[in-house]
């Protein structure tokens, strides 16, 4: 799976603020990711965020 820093992960299950959408921060063998919604930054190993991701939207500045 591609995941870039800076790309916005849609989510299958919600954080617990409401919001389902993380802008990547840091990728490897773990993810930190942001909730857009109420700021939490969390690390979350691969393989449980790969199994979880619905969508991903990549930025402009990753598509190059």
């Amino acid at each position: 799976m591609d995941v870039r820093v800076g790309d916005i992960l849609t989510m299958k299950k919600p954080h617990p603020c409401g919001g389902n959408t993380f802008t990547v921060l840091r990728s490897g063998m773990d993810f930190r990711i942001k909730c857009q919604k109420c700021g939490h930054e969390v690390m979350v190993p691969r393989v449980k965020a790969e199994k979880n991701i619905k969508n991903i939207t990549h930025t402009e500045e990753n598509t190059k």
